[in-house]
């Protein structure tokens, strides 16, 4: 999205000039105020920054607030310390839902404000905690903002920046200087910039980009959007002789409504464990295959065989402890947060990790046998629990802690052995078993219990909760089977259980579907 509003007055010079940047950290929002601090001072102008930190992003981002005013000769003004909701005059925002909090806190005004916003997210804490989506909605911010503000400036300056080898500050600031709003000609910014000493080059072309983006709205509402690499056909050979012939089956064995998701399902399940993995998966669902075709799935669309092609890869591919140091410790994620993090060529990456490990999780990479003997004495595992349960920062740039991971990574060889997955590979069969059972009766309805299964995730207490919500939401099938819209009911009963953490929504669907019978009796 990119929205501009044209605007060529700048600001009136007769009063302070008030500005709010809101940008968490990473983003350089004390870099941005120091710049346009650095560049009002050196145009003969009094300003003044201060700072007001959020907590991460629970509270918001860090306000950094500027006042600068150009005094007559011989005053000495005295400028505030904190924005006044309906006093201030431009707000730049380095993240789309930061923007909103700046209208709800008062700081963006239809008669006075200036805003300048990236419609880029970074999901909070808040919308990531959640069992479903908890993705705010960003058309409302959209809608509030074209009230709120007099002007609204707002592109991807984020992705801008990126492109040209720099950071959102950068960009933000070159959208100030585009929007005319400050009284300072272009090569005073400039000289901010160059005033720095750092990231000069990189910097000053985010700004040029986002200055003539600001500038030129026409032309930046319809420059092209970047180029989408090309997805790779997930289908195709990819050079392994064993995965392509795994890939070969899927493609000659299963209906052409079931292959892209089965070949994904494959990578998938492959990535965990093994190419012995991978078959067992694809022998699984031939089998499932087949009972659909039995129950005439085939004018249903296989809807059966595809939700299983997903569910069971996820199923599969469960998240443990191994996932997790084999993860952490893969190349591909080194270089996956040295591009988000922007790390130069001349700096080097140090990444602390936070592990919290539970004696649950520890027994549950135990061989069975040894596993239940363990749980089966409670005191023990409460006295090993006290040396095991304590949050640890990991620092996997050192080879103790690298070697660490390294190592718990190596028990993939023997994961199939272990307690948790004789746990995972128990529950699989009875969830299926469910399903296969219904599947016959109640077409609609099978489908939807296998999608249950998005539920369960995580391990330690997120898989607990997970499964105890998958275990209640199931409970109602008894009750709908019989029902040619019971598929329907089963699916608001798996939306409810997404929509809280503890499960109220749930409570009041299970209510409702328990009062269908008594409803149908009466």
């Amino acid at each position: 999205m990119t929205r501009h509003e044209t605007f060529t007055t700048a600001l009136s010079t007769d009063r302070p000039i008030t500005l709010a940047i809101l940008a968490m950290g990473g983003q350089g929002g004390g870099v941005l105020a120091d710049w346009i601090v650095g560049m009002a001072e050196a145009q003969g102008w009094t300003a003044q920054s201060t700072s007001v930190p959020g907590v991460a992003q629970r509270t918001g981002a860090t306000i950094y607030y500027i006042e600068m005013v150009k005094a007559p000769e011989g005053a000495e003004p005295i400028l505030a310390l904190m924005p006044t909701p309906g006093d201030v005059d431009v707000v730049l925002a380095a993240e789309f839902m930061e923007a909103g909090r700046s209208i709800l806190r008062g700081l963006v005004t239809p008669d006075r404000t200036t805003l300048i916003a990236s419609t880029h997210r970074a999901y909070a804490v808040a919308e990531k905690q959640k069992p479903g989506d908890g993705a705010a909605d960003p058309q409302a911010v959209v809608t509030a903002s074209g009230v709120a503000a007099k002007r609204v400036i707002a592109s991807d300056l984020d992705r801008l920046a990126a492109q040209h080898g720099s950071v959102i500050s950068a960009s933000l600031f070159g959208s100030l200087a585009g929007s005319g709003a400050l009284p300072f000609p272009r090569e005073a910014f400039e000289a901010a910039i160059e005033a720095g000493g750092k990231g000069v080059k990189a910097s000053l072309a985010a700004f040029a980009a986002a200055y003539a983006r600001a500038q030129s709205p026409d032309e930046a509402a319809a420059e092209p959007a970047e180029a989408t690499p090309a997805k790779a056909d997930p289908l195709a050979p990819v050079g392994h002789a064993g995965f392509d012939a795994l890939l070969a089956q899927v493609r000659e064995n299963l209906p052409s409504e079931v292959r892209l998701l089965a070949a994904a399902g494959l990578r998938k399940v492959v990535d965990f464990q093994d190419l012995a993995y991978g078959e067992a998966y694809l022998a699984r669902l031939s089998d499932l295959l087949a009972a659909d075709r039995a129950a005439g799935g085939e004018a249903q669309g296989h809807a059966f065989t595809a939700a299983c092609a997903k569910y069971l890869a996820v199923a599969m591919a469960y998240d443990d402890v191994i996932r997790v140091a084999d993860l952490k410790t893969r190349g591909s994620r080194h270089e996956r947060v040295v591009r988000e993090v922007g790390v130069k060529e001349s700096e080097i990456l140090y990444t602390t990790e936070f592990m919290h490990p539970r004696m649950e999780e520890v027994i549950g990479t135990m061989p069975a046998g040894l596993g239940r003997w363990l749980e089966d004495r409670p005191a023990l595992v409460k006295r090993l629990d006290r040396f095991v349960s304590r949050g640890r920062r990991v620092r996997t740039g050192t080879i103790r802690w690298y070697l660490a991971l390294y190592v718990v990574a190596g028990f993939k060889r023997m994961r199939l052995r272990t307690l948790r997955h004789a746990r995972e590979a128990a529950h699989v069969d009875a969830w299926l078993g469910k399903a296969l059972e219904v599947l016959p009766r109640n077409y609609a309805l099978a489908v939807e219990i296998v999608g249950a299964r998005r539920l369960v995730k995580g391990y330690s207490d997120t898989h607990a909760r997970g499964e105890a919500k998958f275990d209640r939401v199931l409970s109602a099938v008894p009750m709908l089977i019989e029902r040619p819209d019971g598929g329907d009911w089963l699916r608001r009963l798996k939306q409810a259980a997404l929509m809280d953490e503890d499960g109220v929504a749930l409570d009041g669907a299970l209510k409702t579907v328990a009062s269908l019978d008594e409803q149908a009796a009466a």
